[in-house]
């Protein structure tokens, strides 16, 4: 049986985290919050998250079975929950780019951003579901016009997927279902600490990078993909 959790939907929102850590900071419940428009939308560190023709706009609010030791994990929790529910309700698995992009190819057409305080998480999902004329760096899950219910259908089914992992056990999360899909794995990358060859994804969620000065445990940071992404 799915989770129970409560649902807010708006037609516009400043931001779907903020109004989903405040809802679940009045009841105490998960909470899913969907808006049709976000209009002041952030990306990971800050960034401003730029906004499709029609898009998912999401955050889950929760307070999870964990312990905050394994937080890193919860990005990968997320992208394999979106990655599901997409599969399901547009017929489209794209890839994961290590720790928060989707991508068709090498082009985003989706982020998230997890944050984390008190115990509480706040994990937040925006998906292109159609953009007539995107930059050249995005791309969009539908190639052309979507109907009223899709972005509602696919964010609770990201809910009803995250909430599943993230209120069970620890163990619970589907790591080697993520490596699969991690299109970082394998590929030349640019990070914070040099160039080197992305050579998996551990337990805990780190990224291991392989240089000539040996193997480094990445954390957190902007990873590029070298020949695009």
């Amino acid at each position: 049986m799915a989770t129970p959790y409560d649902i807010i939907s708006m037609d516009e929102v400043a931001s779907t985290q903020d109004a989903a850590t405040a809802a679940f900071s009045a009841s105490g419940d998960p909470v899913l919050v969907v808006a049709d428009r976000q209009v002041s939308g952030r990306g990971r560190a800050g960034r401003v998250w730029l906004e499709p023709d029609v898009g998912m706009f999401a955050s889950v609010a929760c307070m999870p079975r964990w312990p905050e030791s394994d937080f890193p994990r919860i990005p990968l929790a997320a992208a394999v929950a979106v990655r599901r529910a997409l599969a399901t309700e547009t017929g489209l698995a794209p890839d994961l780019k290590w720790p928060n992009d989707l991508l068709i190819g090498d082009r985003k057409i989706g982020g998230i951003l997890v944050e984390a305080a008190g115990g509480r998480i706040t994990a937040g999902c925006g998906v292109n579901l159609w953009w007539a004329e995107p930059p050249p760096f995005a791309a969009a899950v539908c190639a052309g016009g979507v109907d009223h219910g899709l972005a509602m259908r696919v964010a609770t089914r990201w809910a009803d997927e995250l909430l599943s992992i993230v209120l069970g056990p620890h163990e619970g999360l589907p790591l080697e279902e993520y490596r699969a899909a991690c299109t970082t794995i394998g590929r030349r990358i640019r990070w914070t600490g040099g160039e080197g060859v992305a050579a998996d994804v551990d337990d805990g969620g780190a990224l291991i990078v392989v240089d000539d000065e040996g193997r480094h445990r990445v954390l957190a940071g902007d990873v590029h993909l070298l020949g695009g992404g």
